[in-house]
């Protein structure tokens, strides 16, 4: 196990070297300066300032030198966590970041516990009363979840609470411990929101696991011994159809850590997507990087661990 663990970190390397080198190119190829931004303007002479200002801004910036010295310097500095300095906020981007991101792991929380304490009742219920009612009904549930975006059932929830409840969500982001009771009122709903549209993909892809996995001579073996239907479906069932489930959610974990930015706009919560947003329009460039960056190496950590998972569910799994 161990030295699986080592070479699969030992792959990260060249993988999160390929994500810095593209999203360094992709940031300096497409249209937009951020020298003409800080100053003010969209071309030199249009905004007051004259085409010497945006030269000594770029030089300030290190945007004067060829790319790949300016991608030899970021990695250098990288490798020492030093991800340079915000052009839009003039402060460390590993501040930002780091201020930026107990948010969006609770919220990435939430959206998961939500997600799966609501997706897999739904879909071992429907698994075990297949072609029923209630098979219908959780089916169309998890149809609903697929095919509303998360954008649109935020606005909807937002409407639907003022109008029905006179109740909108605090403006201004308010910690867990400045206040508990306002925090959680602006974490919950776009938690919620979250994982509904995640608990549509864990029904889904947890009765087709169930119904699968019912199939298998053991579960009749389990039934064959007088074992009830709710134990053979919780403790034998249930557990041999998690390793799609288990890859599901790693890979939405990772999408959510990501930052969700129409979410997080709606809401009026400052996350990681937020954050990157705003560095897109402003053409930060150092932000832009290390986001992404951290994006890539979250991802690859979370794969490695749903990996790890699946040899706890199913022991028969051996890593080498």
């Amino acid at each position: 196990m161990g030295h699986y663990v080592v070479r699969r970190l030992l792959l990260c390397i060249p993988t999160l070297f390929g994500v810095t080198l593209v999203i360094f190119v992709i940031m300096r190829v497409i249209p937009g300066d951020p020298a003409t931004i800080i100053l003010g303007g969209s071309d030199a002479g249009t905004g007051g300032y004259t085409q010497q200002d945006v030269q000594r801004v770029r030089e300030q910036l290190g945007l004067n030198k060829p790319i790949a010295v300016q991608y030899v310097d970021w990695v250098g500095n990288a490798l020492k966590l030093d991800f340079g300095t915000s052009i839009r906020y003039s402060s460390p981007v590993g501040a930002e970041i780091l201020q930026r991101f107990p948010l969006t792991l609770e919220l990435t929380g939430l959206a998961l516990v939500f997600g799966l304490a609501i997706g897999l009742p739904v879909g071992m219920i429907s698994a075990a009363r297949q072609n029923s009612r209630l098979d219908f009904c959780s089916r169309f549930f998890a149809s609903l979840g697929l095919a509303v975006p998360n954008f649109w059932l935020g606005t909807l929830v937002i409407i639907a609470m003022a109008r029905w409840f006179n109740w909108v969500p605090p403006l201004g982001y308010v910690g867990m411990f400045d206040d508990p009771q306002q925090h959680l009122q602006q974490i919950l709903p776009p938690a919620l929101v979250l994982g509904y549209g995640f608990s549509a993909y864990v029904a889904r892809m947890s009765r087709a696991q169930i119904l699968e996995v019912l199939r298998e001579d053991f579960v009749r073996t389990a039934y064959a011994k007088g074992l009830r239907a709710k134990t053979v479906l919780a403790r034998h069932a249930l557990k041999n159809a998690m390793l799609p489930v288990v890859t599901l959610s790693g890979l939405h974990v990772g999408v959510l850590l990501g930052g969700v930015v129409t979410i997080e706009l709606i809401f009026s919560l400052p996350g990681l997507g937020r954050l990157l947003l705003d560095a897109l329009t402003s053409r930060d460039y150092p932000l832009i990087q290390a986001e992404v960056f951290l994006l890539a190496a979250e991802f690859l950590g979370i794969n490695l661990l749903v990996d790890l998972l699946y040899s706890w569910l199913d022991p028969r799994i051996r890593y080498a």
